[in-house]
């Protein structure tokens, strides 16, 4: 499978970039047909508007079966970007930003599961609050509990505690994680404006707004290129947390990775306090 297609004329468009590197093809099937869905929903309320997704190989796709024809059914434009190696996660993302030429841009990871009504909430949210750059949705487990991935600033101690620390020790320290994890704000209900940090595993932007910052730093191989690209908008334009958007993330931390992503975890973190300012406690 090979790169195709150029940037779609249309600014009536939404386009989406999932980087994947060895994909389980179970939860990226289960991924893309709920992007499909969710499309499909979209496009039911609003059918002039165009949707292209963009799939970034960045190693181990052609080795996986995945069903794309329903995608391609429901008028999905589909371009698969391959051939460049595993560049890291920011560097994949911003191969497929800098071909979309759309009124919104979905960066999603391929295990995030859509509700079918995401897309309708997240542009009809950006429709009536021109101020919004960047979405961040409400995020739910596998069980369908509430994730806090909204952050304040972080510390090296919160990170290190988090991250790292066992969850019978990690309790010790809840209020202290509670509160970088905005846990007195965020909820079900209330739309919470300027979360200073978001999630990467799900971040709908205006294209505009993402062209503007030059996507993702590529200094960051893997993790922290989220909040640097957060922090950033800030500058630019507002960041919401709107909880009508409903998704499921499946993902893992670092320490249950392995020491390879610890490493880079690590690594990451250093070049994020370098840029961005050194909090120890």
């Amino acid at each position: 499978m090979n790169a195709s297609s150029a940037p779609s004329a249309e600014t009536n468009a939404i386009s989406v970039s999932v980087v994947v590197y060895r994909p389980d093809p179970t939860q990226l099937q289960l991924t893309l047909d709920s992007l499909r869905a969710a499309v499909d929903a979209l496009r039911a309320g609003r059918p002039d508007m165009i949707a292209e997704l963009f799939i970034v190989d960045n190693g181990g796709l052609s080795d996986v079966a995945i069903d794309l024809e329903p995608l391609r059914l429901s008028g999905v434009r589909l371009s698969i970007i391959s051939g460049h190696g595993n560049v890291g996660y920011g560097r994949g993302h911003n191969l497929a930003i800098g071909r979309a030429a759309s009124r919104f841009h979905l960066v999603l990871n391929p295990d995030i599961d859509l509700d079918r009504e995401a897309l309708v909430h997240a542009c009809d949210f950006f429709d009536r609050h021109l101020e919004a750059g960047l979405l961040t949705p409400r995020i739910g487990d596998e069980n369908g509990r509430l994730q806090y991935l909204c952050r304040r600033y972080p510390t090296l101690l919160d990170l290190l505690i988090r991250g790292f620390l066992p969850h019978r020790i990690r309790r010790l320290f809840s209020i202290r994680l509670a509160a970088y994890e905005m846990r007195d704000v965020i909820n079900e209900r209330d739309i919470v404006w300027d979360p200073p940090i978001v999630s990467g595993c799900f971040m709908l932007f205006r294209t505009n707004v993402l062209k503007r910052l030059a996507g993702f730093d590529p200094r960051y191989f893997l993790y922290f290129e989220d909040y640097d690209l957060s922090l950033r908008t800030h500058e630019v334009a507002r960041v919401v947390y709107a909880p009508s958007v409903r998704v499921l993330h499946h993902g893992g931390g670092a320490a249950r990775k392995g020491s390879a992503h610890i490493r880079m975890f690590a690594a990451s973190a250093f070049k994020f306090f370098n840029r961005f300012g050194w909090k120890w406690l």
